[in-house]
C-alpha cells in the first residue's frame, strides 16, 4: 500500500471500515429479525386472547379472528367447546396456564398464548389462542439477503463518496505542491488564511524548511569560498618559495626558503585538520564521552603554549605571563580528552595572540557544569563582533595576512566541540580590560 497514492490508501481504508461496520450491523439486524416477527405475532395473539377470555367470562362462545385458532380447555387440557382439540402436550398446557407463550410443532409451527379464566358456572377454563408461523423462516432468509445487499451497496456508495471527498480535501495540498515546484529562488510559499489551519501550518513549515535550506546553502557557499581562499594562500606561498629556491641554489637562501616552506606547510596542515574536524562534526561523528580532569588539562595546555612561544622566540622566556586559577583540586567534565586539548589550545593561542602582558585561566565548578574562563588584557572583542567570532572563517579584521592571526577556524572549532557535548561558549569583557572567553562543559557523574 505504500506504493499507491494517499488518496487511494485513505479511500481503501475508510471503505473497508465502512464495509465491516455495515456487515456487523446486518448481522445484528439479522439476529433480531426473527424475534421481531415473533413479537409482532405475540401482540396480535394477546389482543385475540383478551377478547376470547372476555367472551368466556360472559358465558359466550369466543370468536376467533381470521387466521387464528381459539380453544377453551379445562385445567387438564381437554376441550370443553365444540371445536377440534388443540395439539398441545401436558407440559405445554402447564406452560400456557402459567401465562408463558410458546411455539409448538416442527413442520408447521404454531405460536400459542393462554390464560386461565372463571366461567359463569364457577369452573376454571384455559383459553388459548394460536396462529401458524408459516413463512416466517422464509421472511428471515429474505431479510438476511436484503440486509447483505444493502450493506454491499452502501459500501460502494460510501467508497465513491470518500474518494471524491478525499480528493477535494487534498486539492489545496496539490496546488501547494505545484506552487512549491514553481517557486523562484528566494521566493516563499503563499500562506493561506487563518481558516485553513492545517494548510497554514504546512505552508509555514515549507517556508521554515526553505529558510533553513537557503541558510545552509549560503553557509556552504561561504565556507567553500573561504576554504579555497585560505588553502590558496599557503599553496601559492610554497610554490613561490620553491621557485626561488630552484632559481637560487645558494645554501643560505635555500635554508631560509625551507624554513618558510615548513611554516607554510604547518599552517596548511593545521588548516586541513581544522576543516576535517569540522566536517566530522557536521557528519554527526561523536566519540564517547569520558571523565576529563579540566584542571590537569588546563595546566598541560598552558605548558604546551609556553613551550611553543619559547621555541618561536629562539629560547627566550615568553613575554606573556600565564596564570592558572583552580578553585578545586580536580574538576571532572563529560568530554573527550582530544576535544579538551583542541579547545584549550585554541583558546590559549587566541589569547596569547592578542594579549599585552598576561593571560589568566580559571577553572570553576558547579553542580551541573565545569567552567573555564580565559581572560587577557588585550584590545578585547567589540560587542558587534561577539555574536560572530565563533563562526567559521570569521575574523574581526578583513586582513588575512599571516601576521594578523590564524585562518578563523580556531574559535569555530571551540564552539562546535563544546556545543555538541551539551555545553556552551560565550565571549565578553575581561576584568583586565581585554576579552573573556567562557567555556562550560557538563559535569561528569
Amino acid at each position: 500500500m505504500r506504493s499507491v497514492s494517499l488518496r487511494l490508501r485513505i479511500t481503501a481504508l475508510a471503505t473497508a471500515i465502512t464495509l465491516a461496520c455495515l456487515l456487523g450491523l446486518a448481522m445484528v439486524a439479522s439476529r433480531g429479525l426473527g424475534p421481531l416477527l415473533t413479537h409482532a405475532v405475540d401482540d396480535e395473539l394477546q389482543v385475540a386472547l383478551s377478547g376470547a377470555a372476555h367472551d368466556v367470562v360472559a358465558g359466550q362462545a369466543p370468536v376467533a379472528p381470521g387466521g387464528m385458532e381459539v380453544h377453551v380447555l379445562d385445567t387438564a387440557g381437554g376441550p370443553v367447546d365444540d371445536g377440534a382439540p388443540a395439539a398441545l402436550s401436558q407440559d405445554q398446557v402447564r406452560a400456557l396456564k402459567a401465562g408463558t407463550p410458546l411455539t409448538a410443532g416442527d413442520q408447521q409451527p404454531v405460536r400459542w398464548h393462554g390464560t386461565v379464566v372463571t366461567a359463569p358456572d364457577g369452573s376454571q377454563r384455559l383459553v388459548v389462542a394460536g396462529t401458524g408461523l408459516v413463512g416466517q423462516h422464509a421472511a428471515e432468509v429474505a431479510g438476511d439477503r436484503w440486509l447483505l445487499v444493502t450493506a454491499l451497496v452502501g459500501t460502494v456508495v460510501a467508497g465513491v463518496a470518500i474518494w471524491f471527498a478525499v480528493g477535494s480535501a487534498l486539492l489545496p495540498v496539490a496546488r501547494m505542491r505545484q506552487s512549491v515546484r514553481q517557486l523562484a529562488p528566494g521566493a516563499r510559499v503563499e500562506v493561506p488564511g487563518a481558516a485553513a489551519g492545517e494548510l497554514r501550518a504546512l505552508a509555514d513549515d515549507f517556508n521554515v524548511l526553505l529558510d533553513r535550506t537557503e541558510a545552509t546553502t549560503e553557509r556552504l557557499r561561504r565556507f567553500t569560498g573561504d576554504a579555497a581562499h585560505e588553502l590558496r594562500s599557503p599553496v601559492a606561498s610554497i610554490r613561490v618559495q620553491s621557485e626561488v629556491a630552484v632559481a637560487n641554489p645558494d645554501p643560505v637562501v635555500s635554508q631560509e626558503v625551507h624554513a618558510d616552506v615548513l611554516a607554510d606547510a604547518e599552517r596548511l596542515s593545521a588548516l586541513l585538520d581544522g576543516l576535517l574536524t569540522l566536517a566530522r562534526s557536521d557528519a554527526g561523528e561523536l566519540p564517547p564521552a569520558d571523565s576529563v580532569d579540566l584542571v590537569a588539562e588546563v595546566r598541560a595546555a598552558v605548558a604546551r603554549t609556553e613551550v611553543a612561544r619559547t621555541e618561536v622566540v629562539d629560547g627566550a622566556e615568553p613575554p606573556v605571563q600565564m596564570v592558572v586559577n583552580a578553585m578545586t583540586g580536580k574538576a571532572w567534565a563529560a568530554a573527550a580528552h582530544t576535544e579538551t586539548e583542541v579547545v584549550l589550545d585554541n583558546l590559549l593561542r587566541n589569547a596569547c595572540r592578542y594579549t599585552r602582558t598576561r593571560v589568566v585561566v580559571s577553572v570553576l565548578t558547579s553542580r551541573t557544569g565545569v567552567r573555564v574562563l580565559v581572560d587577557d588584557d588585550g584590545p578585547g572583542v567589540r560587542p558587534e563582533h561577539r555574536a560572530k567570532v565563533f563562526d567559521r572563517f570569521y575574523r574581526v579584521s578583513d586582513d588575512r595576512a599571516r601576521s594578523s592571526g590564524g585562518a578563523g577556524l580556531g574559535l569555530a572549532l571551540v564552539a562546535v566541540l563544546v556545543r555538541r557535548r551539551g555545553g556552551r561558549v560565550a565571549v565578553g569583557e575581561s576584568p583586565d580590560g581585554g576579552a573573556r572567553f567562557t567555556v562550560v562543559w557538563p559535569r561528569a557523574d
